[in-house]
This record gives C-alpha cells, structure tokens and sequence, in this order.
C-alpha cells in the first residue's frame, strides 16, 4: 500500500514539471520560429540587381566585377564562421548575421562606387556562412525526440519568411526613383527589428565540437590506462604522452572514421552530387537575375522567387515519399534530374523571352530542391551525429572552392569576363557533363547488377526511401543520446544547408 502512494505522490510531483516543460518548450518553439520568419524578411533582396543597374553601374561591372566577390569572400569566411558558429554556441553568430545584413543594406543605400558594391558583396558573403548558425542552434535547445517536429516547424517558419519576403518585394517593387530607395528602407527595418529578436535568444550551455557535455567527454579506457598505468607497462614519455593525445583526440578520432565510412558508395556518389551540383546550381542563381535584366526592363523577380520558394517546398516534400531501391537507382535519378538542369539552363541561353526565362528558373530550382532532401536523408542514415556535421562542412567547402573556382576563370574580368549570355552557355554543357557520367556510371552498375544476379541483399538504409529513413533515424534517437545517429534536419546547409540549408537555397543572390 505505502509503495502505491509513494507512486501518486511522485506522479502529481511530476505533472506540474511536465506542464511547465511542454509550455516552456512550446514558448522557445515559437520565439524560435518567428525570429526565423522575420530573420527571412528583406523584400528587397530579390531586386538588388535591378536597383544597381539603376545606380548606374553598368552591366559588365555588376557580372564581372562585382558578383564575383561574392564567392571569393565566402570561400574566406567559410571555415572561420562554421568553427566559430559552434565555439561561440550559435547565439553570437546569429546576431553577426543580423548585423551583416544592416552593412548590406546600409551600403546599397550609401554606396556609389564599385568598391563600395564589392564590400557589400563580402558581407553578404558572412551572412551566407552564418545561416549555418540557425540551423544547428534550434537543434542544441531541444530533446532529440523532438527534432523532427522541430525541423518541420523552423523549415515551414523559414519558408513562409522567403515567400512572404518575395511577395512583399513585388507588391512594393516602383517604376519611381524614389520609391526604390524605400524598399530598401523597408528591408532595412525588419533586419533592425530582427537584430533585437536575435539579442534574446536564449544561449545553449553545450555545442557540438568544442563544448561538449561532461557524459561525452568521460575518460576513455585508453586515457585512463595512460594516467594510471598497469605494473607491467612504463611510465611514458611525454613525447609519448603528446603523440597519445593526438592520436586519440576528437577530431583525429572523427577523420579516421569519416576515412572508413567514405569507403561506402552511396555516401561517396551523394557527396560528390551535393559538390558538383551545388557549385552549378548556386552560380545560376548569382547570374539569373542578371540574365533577365539583360533581355528586358521588366522586373518580375520577386514574383519568381516567390514562385520557386513554393516548388521547392512541394519537390522537397514529394521526395520524402519516392520509394526505391536508392542503392541501384540513385545513378539514373540523379543523372535524370542532371540532364532536366541541363536542358532548362540550355533554354535560358538560347530563350530571349522573359516569361520562358522565368518558368525554366523555377523548374530548375525545383528539380535541384527535389534531390537535396533525398541526399540529406543518405548522407546521414549511415552517419554519427559529429560525422554527419563534418561532412557537410567538407561538402559545402569543396563546392564553394568549386564555384569560386568556376567564377574566376568564367566571370571575372581578370579571367575570361565572358558576358552573362555566354556564361549560362557553358554552365548548361558543365551540367550535361555531369549527367553524361552519372548516366554511364548507372549503366555500368545496371550490367553488374544483372551479372551478379538481381537478388543480392542491400543495406537497410539504402533501401529506405528519405521519409522512411528520417522516422528510422527518429525512433533510433529516442533510446538515448549517446552515440545514436541524428535526424537529418540537424544538419546544416546551406540553404542553407545549409540551407540546408537555409534551407531552399536562399542563397540564391540578386
């Protein structure tokens, strides 16, 4: 009987803890999601080319002096901002964006000179870098078995920001000098106001790499055999003792595992998908806009952007149903979807049209938005939570090294300086490259299949379609926390995701 009441009375001690919790939980989700939304608020930014044009910068130096800053400076603050992202624990970061913005906007406003567009451009470089910064945050203030509503949450939080942000810039978009200055007055406004929501976020006491809990960094048997050894086993040296220490450091640790596990296929095609492709499909949204600027005066742009911001959340979430084997088919698909790219960058060049122009922009950002879940999801099934975010890292650096790379030789007037037009040329035969050997690798792995027989065994998670996976990971998670895999929304970039990444290529630049 006493142990029944013991029981009552620990349960009604426990209710009014939970209570609190889940409304406490429920105010962080919020405050959460609308610094998200309002974080996303620039109805100017979809028109920045346009209203440079109209400065009287001319077309030469917006493609090839000024847009190419952009990927140099990111490629610098990559590194730097992803390490200081987690060492900082996200908070200060997410207000350094905010205040990168208010440079952005304040140059664009006082700004007349080229230098002054080229400082702009590497600002807006450390706001890209930082948006890693929101992605992982959300996730270190949270219980693992609410990551998946939490993704949901902060990603519908964030697109519905984009959408609105492009609708609001076309609603406001003038014919008036005047009146394009004040769009740019109002995006200003909301990134002040956005500045003060990031001052009161709340903190995390923990991050990924650099301050660990006290459970992760319990002594491994290796190091307690070295602070005490056996009877038989000497003293070591301290050079001994270094070496030890590095040998068995974290990051050494990781790096040697992320050398076994990239051994696997899967997780070798995906990343190499998720350098190749990002780098191409980044380089059309930095340029897009000035292609349309080049055909005609009409300025649609946030029209599309909102256009495209919607495809994409409809691809992203019609992927999480495709069910196949990912193991044989993910060559075809993604050489597929390559050759769609291909042919729609191939039209933006050939086209001179502006509505043909927009329609083949959106389709080509839905067809790329519809793989990056599918790679998400089997780039983290086989993957530890640490592993995970440091190969996402490695990804989004080799592809900002691609494009960075790309634009020298092609945009920069210190390289070919080729005009937009001829850009979007060789942008199409890059992609047709990429889906010609994605096709002849799944032809080649098509006639081993069939050699070896049709019935051989796969591995679980290649099996699994995104969706399936993401429950898989979930349910994983939910019995403890030590050394499960993570839910895929954790991650990134980019876009971005990134994000990832922020997560629908919000990257994409005026």
């Amino acid at each position: 009987m006493v142990p029944t009441v013991q029981v009552a009375e620990k349960q009604a001690c426990e209710e009014p803890r939970q209570d609190h919790e889940l409304r406490s939980w429920r105010c962080l989700v919020f405050y959460l999601c609308f610094f998200g939304f309002m974080a996303q608020l620039r109805p100017g930014e979809s028109f920045i080319t346009p209203y440079l044009l109209q400065r009287n910068f001319t077309m030469e130096q917006v493609t090839n002096e000024i847009i190419p800053v952009l990927p140099y400076s990111h490629l610098a603050v990559l590194v730097p901002i992803f390490l200081l992202t987690d060492y900082l624990r996200y908070k200060p970061i997410l207000v350094l964006q905010c205040l990168s913005f208010m440079c952005v906007w304040l140059l664009l406003l006082l700004g007349n000179s080229v230098l002054h567009m080229q400082l702009m451009e590497v600002f807006y470089s450390i706001t890209m870098a930082a948006r890693i910064a929101y992605s992982s945050y959300i996730f270190s203030l949270v219980h693992p078995s609410r990551y998946q509503r939490m993704a949901s949450y902060s990603r519908a939080a964030v697109l519905l920001g984009v959408f609105t942000s492009s609708v609001l810039g076309q609603l406001l978009w003038p014919l008036e000098q005047k009146s394009i200055f004040m769009l740019n007055y109002i995006s200003l406004g909301f990134i002040i106001f956005s500045l003060g929501l990031s001052l009161f976020l709340k903190r995390p006491k923990h991050s990924l790499f650099f301050n660990r809990s006290a459970l992760v960094h319990r002594a491994l048997p290796c190091e307690l055999d070295q602070m005490h050894p056996g009877p038989g086993q000497p003293e070591p040296g301290k050079l001994e003792r270094v070496l030890r220490n590095c040998r068995n450091s974290f990051l050494v640790c990781m790096l040697s595992e992320l050398v076994e596990n990239v051994r696997q296929p899967q997780l070798r095609l995906w990343c190499l998908w998720w350098v190749f492709n990002s780098a191409g499909y980044y380089l059309i949204t930095y340029y897009v806009h000035v292609l349309w600027r080049a055909n005609q005066n009409l300025s649609y742009n946030g029209a599309v952007d909102a256009a495209s911001t919607l495809l994409s959340a409809i691809t992203s979430f019609s992927a999480g149903f495709v069910k196949i084997r990912w193991a044989l088919w993910s060559k075809l698909v993604i050489a597929s979807v390559i050759a769609l790219q291909a042919g729609l960058v191939f039209c933006m060049y050939m086209v001179y049209n502006l509505w043909v122009l927009y329609v083949t922009f959106v389709l080509f950002r839905g067809a790329y938005q519809f793989l990056v879940p599918i790679a998400t999801f089997q780039i983290a099934s086989s993957l530890s939570k640490e592993l995970c975010a440091l190969v996402f890292g490695i990804n989004t650096f080799l592809a900002t090294a691609l494009k960075t790379a790309i634009t020298l030789v092609v945009s920069d007037k210190r390289g070919l300086g080729l005009k937009v037009e001829k850009q979007f040329c060789i942008y199409s035969v890059y992609f047709m490259v990429l889906s010609i050997v994605c096709f002849v690798g799944a032809v080649l792995d098509g006639v081993r299949y069939y050699r070896r027989g049709r019935h051989q065994p796969l591995p679980l998670a290649q099996e699994l379609s995104p969706l399936e996976n993401s429950v898989q990971v979930l349910s994983v998670q939910d019995g403890g926390l030590e050394g499960q895999q993570p839910s895929a929304p954790q991650l990134l970039s980019e876009d971005d995701v990134e994000d990832s990444m922020a997560d629908l290529g919000v990257e994409a630049k005026a």
